[in-house]
């Protein structure tokens, strides 16, 4: 009497998991390992001398110095925000805390993009510090 022969399932199965791992392992070994988000204000208060706020989750940083945004033509708009807090370092750097702008500073939304803070009447530019 002919009886077929059985195959090992198992160890098909053992083969597949096996090759499966080694290609996730392959796989999560090129990527760098770092997750890519919006800067936060422990890795922007590294430099001393950077001149941040932040605003709805996002952080802003000083724009003066950046030709694109000296060079918009731009109408203030409506105030979107107001400075409540100073503070050097990341702990409790949240919404309305800034490094260098006063207590009491308005932030003014401009329609381009950026953000202006009123100083004594002088009007700085600040940019949404953003990845993607």
């Amino acid at each position: 009497m002919f009886l077929p022969k059985q195959r090992n399932y198992q160890v098909g199965i053992s083969r597949v998991l096996f090759f499966v791992s080694l290609l996730l392992l392959l796989l999560s070994g090129c990527s760098n390992g770092m997750i890519t988000g919006n800067p936060t204000p422990k890795e922007m208060l590294k430099n001393r001398d950077v001149d941040i706020f932040i605003l709805e989750d996002i952080v802003y940083a000083n724009a003066q110095e950046i030709e694109w945004v000296t060079e918009s033509e731009y109408t203030r708009g409506e105030q979107v925000g107001v400075i409540t807090k100073q503070k050097e370092s990341a702990f409790n750097f949240n919404n309305g805390t800034a490094n260098k702008l006063p207590v009491g500073t308005k932030i003014y939304a401009t329609g381009k993009g950026f953000k202006v803070a009123v100083v004594s009447g002088i009007e700085i530019t600040y940019i949404p510090l953003l990845e993607g």
